[in-house]
């Protein structure tokens, strides 16, 4: 049908997320995270800086991502088509970011790292579909959109009570099925094939991976025990304690 998807924003990325969403749903949330009276609690990570690590890592990752799936190197042309996908693939990223610090401040009064963080991830996203756009300005606008999605997505998922506990819903499916409609608004794409393509491929992957978890909760269990989830997966799983400094008996606080 003509469905274009230059390096998969959404044959990787929203297929993981529907894939997440499914798998969110199945497992539930953490203990603690949503109160009786229907209250949020936010449950911080444990260690930003290498998130903030983490989220540059896999910025400077995407360029082998998106320049790549252009599949061939070996003439100018190709090495030309290479460079747009470059420069277009950073745009994204770095106007996913603003959007994102712009929006959160203009909600919280704050400027929140981790919406940040997931506004780069979500501009990359988005630009996955399309980054071979001779229109480096098209590809801030792409970039940008989905950073601000992303910050709206991140509460809304919350308020569904689905915990998303590293924003990968809404950084991968939403933004991922806003560059793939992208490619038919900016593009040159048909954009009702391409919501076909979302749709399909959303409907399946989401019933196929509910089908997935619900087996594996079944035959092997996806929940740690409440003990477990007290103590942390480290200490049960590895023997020791990546944190022990927030450890009980460890700190004046307890």
């Amino acid at each position: 049908m003509g469905f274009s998807d230059f390096a998969g924003s959404t044959l990787v990325h929203s297929t993981g997320g529907w894939a997440a969403l499914a798998g969110a749903i199945v497992l539930g949330a953490r203990k603690g995270k949503y109160g009786p009276d229907g209250s949020i609690n936010p449950m911080p990570g444990a260690n930003l800086p290498l998130a903030t690590l983490g989220a540059f890592i896999l910025w400077f990752g995407w360029f082998g991502f998106n320049g790549g799936s252009q599949l061939a190197l070996g003439s100018a042309l190709d090495a030309v088509a290479i460079s747009i996908v470059y420069v277009n693939t950073n745009l994204a990223a770095a106007a996913g970011v603003i959007a994102a610090m712009a929006t959160s401040y203009a909600m919280y009064r704050k400027i929140d790292l981790t919406l940040a963080l997931n506004g780069a991830i979500a501009g990359l996203v988005s630009i996955t579909a399309g980054p071979d756009l001779q229109n480096h300005a098209l590809a801030l606008v792409i970039g940008g959109i989905g950073g601000v999605l992303v910050v709206y997505a991140v509460p809304l998922l919350d308020r569904l009570k689905i915990d998303d506990v590293v924003g990968a819903i809404s950084a991968h499916l939403v933004a991922g099925i806003w560059g793939t409609l992208a490619v038919g608004i900016f593009g040159g794409g048909d954009f009702r094939v391409q919501l076909i393509g979302v749709l399909a491929i959303g409907v399946f992957v989401f019933a196929a991976s509910l089908v997935a978890w619900f087996v594996l909760k079944l035959l092997l269990g996806i929940r740690a025990s409440e003990e477990t989830e007290d103590d942390g997966l480290d200490k049960a799983e590895l023997g020791m304690e990546a944190y022990p400094e927030f450890g009980r008996g460890s700190s004046p606080l307890f």
